[in-house]
């Protein structure tokens, strides 16, 4: 197995389920501006730091889905999601490539990233990022401080990923 390199998009794997990552490029709408509920804040849907080479999309799902509050990705990604999304694409069609293709499964690579993750930030900001609430106890407080310690290190996280490619 190989690893895809960051402008390919797989960027959006590293904190994100397959089908997650899916319902983000069917339904992308980067321009809407959401109120992040339990915080009290208005954003736009899509923030990005150009400093820092990343943006963070709001998803908002809660309930009988997954949780999936924020997704971080590359500057790169963004360019490849502006060129696909809007679209529906099929689960099956994605396993089915990287398997013809020898790349790491869509359902590996959200480990292989805590791996990456926990060495360039604390587990508690990688939980965050990577929506695992289930194992994480937040407060409205502690979701803003979060918030901002991730916008703050996702960019070590890249930096990283580069680095091994």
């Amino acid at each position: 197995m190989r690893y895809t390199t960051p402008s390919t998009g797989s960027c959006l794997s590293l904190v994100l389920g397959l089908s997650t990552c899916l319902k983000m490029i069917e339904y992308w709408n980067p321009d809407e501006v959401v109120e992040l509920p339990g915080v009290g804040l208005e954003t736009r849907r899509l923030v990005c730091f150009e400093g820092g080479g990343f943006c963070r999309y709001y998803m908002g799902l809660r309930g009988h889905e997954k949780p999936c509050e924020q997704v971080y990705f590359s500057m790169e990604t963004l360019k490849v999601l502006n060129e696909i999304a809007p679209k529906h694409i099929s689960r099956h069609q994605v396993t089915k490539y990287a398997g013809r293709h020898g790349l790491v499964r869509p359902k590996l690579m959200r480990k292989v990233a805590w791996r990456l993750m926990i060495k360039v930030m604390s587990r508690e900001v990688a939980r965050f990022i990577q929506s695992r609430f289930g194992e994480l106890r937040v407060s409205e407080a502690r979701y803003e401080d979060l918030l901002t310690e991730a916008d703050e290190l996702y960019s070590k996280c890249l930096n990283s990923l580069n680095k091994l490619f």
